[in-house]
């Protein structure tokens, strides 16, 4: 089996399951391995999961730098930074059930993805919400209550199973046009967050 194939099971493994819930035998029998595969090829649980998050992440980065640097203003930066964190958060659930797991706990796999994922993201946003809230486009308010308000709509993307009993008369969500359902939800955040100019 292909190692890209191992991460991405190790990925929803570890985002159905919960870290601590995941153990070394689950592990085994969802990659189709021997029970001492990931000691052997990665070290550890701990280590395979940092393989796993690197891994999913690894573009992360990189294509939030080229989003930035292709807009033309910084209205335009926060809109495209919001549209593109909630489709990525609607066609990934299994990264952004992990992600709103681990938030919740102290621990040194929170610390892994504020350092690779969650500070990187923020540093590169946070000039452009400086500026937005010195135009008085975006209201001042601490650096955390904005990032729960950018990031907190699209942690529950991940969220279908509610979804689906708050509208019962709808088709199953997993079956919408997942960037569609990201843009709806990214079109609301925006309008109370950021409002088109006069």
């Amino acid at each position: 089996m292909h190692e890209s194939e191992i991460l991405r099971r190790g990925l929803d493994t570890f985002a159905e399951l919960g870290y601590a819930g995941t153990t070394m035998r689950e592990l085994a029998r969802r990659l189709g391995v021997s029970h001492n595969f990931v000691h052997e090829r990665y070290g550890s649980k701990d280590d395979f999961w940092r393989a796993v998050v690197d891994f999913a992440l690894r573009d992360a980065q990189p294509t939030l730098d080229r989003l930035l640097a292709e807009c033309r203003d910084d209205d335009e930066r926060l809109r495209s930074v919001i549209v593109h964190l909630y489709r990525l958060a609607a066609n990934d659930s299994a990264m952004n059930r992990l992600l709103s797991d681990e938030s919740t706990r102290d621990s040194s796999r929170l610390d892994h993805l504020h350092q690779r994922f969650i500070k990187p993201f923020w540093d590169s946003v946070e000039p452009v919400v400086d500026s937005l809230m010195a135009a008085g486009r975006i209201p001042r308010v601490p650096a955390h209550l904005l990032y729960f308000a950018v990031t907190g709509p699209a942690l529950a993307l991940a969220q279908d199973p509610i979804a689906d009993r708050l509208d019962p008369d709808n088709l199953p969500t997993a079956a919408h046009d997942r960037n569609a359902m990201a843009d709806a939800l990214s079109a609301l955040v925006l309008r109370g967050l950021l409002p088109p100019r006069p």
